[in-house]
């Protein structure tokens, strides 16, 4: 004998049926999704930077010579701060390092380009650099420090001192020492070499009153020129991180790197090697 279902029962069977067919809806088109970013995650772990230089066997590292973060010794051989941190990190990885030297002015377009794998060049974390590149935690903290030509800045004992228009300061293109000299001395007149070499020159020789590098390489030079050359104000004027630049999108590498900075500061190896090269001056013979 058949019933007929009361309006009540009706109502509630076709309400869980909505209900079901919502879940439904909202359930069966995530699973092919969920498969699809699971198939570009693998392809774009494959495809990282870190993937390539585990399957070539070397680790290809930019950067620029910046005493003494990275210089070349009487061999020709380079060495530094930098060198050394390229060196363990390709050691760890396993694989061999090679360094490809660059002129600062262009080598971020060099990276993104793919003429190597990672700069680290003693490279300032700087938001404009920051849209172009994506950076690794700071594996260190750089400054800037001033030194001057004792003739052409004889009595100038502030940082104000050298900002005048009848004063000119040198620095490298590109280098976050020309952008510090462009903010802290505006009335200044900035000239700009694609080197330090020459940058150095230009303040021994006078044509200019003082440049602006990074620590401690003005410190080093009035070490060397004590006769000619002074540093006005003690210490650094700025502050800024320091960290490994690659290329956009690639999350795998900026992880190992990270790690692997995480693990030489554990380690207390980083904090050792900027002893050795940035507050002694025992590695000055492997470059006589």
């Amino acid at each position: 004998m058949h019933t007929t279902p009361s309006p009540a029962r009706l109502h509630g069977a076709a309400l869980l049926l909505a209900v079901l067919l919502v879940l439904a809806a909202l359930l069966t088109p995530h699973a092919p999704a969920h498969a699809a970013d699971a198939s570009v995650r693998q392809k774009l772990s494959e495809e990282s930077v870190i993937a390539g230089v585990l399957e070539r066997g070397v680790l290809r590292v930019g950067f620029s010579t910046f005493v003494p973060w990275a210089m070349q010794d009487i061999s020709g051989k380079f060495i530094g701060f930098e060198v050394d941190v390229a060196t363990r990190l390709a050691e760890d990885l396993g694989v061999k390092v090679e360094f490809v030297p660059t002129k600062w002015s262009g080598i971020i377009p060099a990276l993104l380009t793919g003429k190597f794998d990672v700069i680290i060049g003693g490279m300032s974390v700087k938001p404009d650099r920051n849209l172009k590149v994506n950076f690794t935690i700071p594996y260190d903290y750089a400054g800037m420090a001033l030194m001057a030509n004792r003739a052409t800045a004889k009595g100038f004992t502030t940082l104000d001192d050298f900002d005048k228009p009848q004063v000119t300061i040198a620095a490298r293109t590109g280098s976050t020492a020309a952008a510090a000299a462009k903010k802290r001395f505006p009335r200044a007149t900035l000239r700009l070499f694609d080197d330090e070499a020459p940058a150095i020159h230009e303040v021994l020789s006078g044509r200019a009153h003082a440049m602006v590098s990074s620590a401690p390489l003005p410190a080093f030079e009035v070490l060397k020129n004590p006769d000619r050359l002074f540093l006005p104000v003690p210490g650094t004027f700025t502050s800024e991180p320091v960290a490994f630049a690659v290329r956009k999108g690639d999350v795998d590498t900026l992880n190992v790197f990270d790690n692997w900075i995480r693990l030489m500061e554990a380690e207390g190896w980083l904090k050792e090697r900027k002893h050795y090269w940035f507050e002694t001056n025992e590695w000055e013979a492997r470059l006589k």
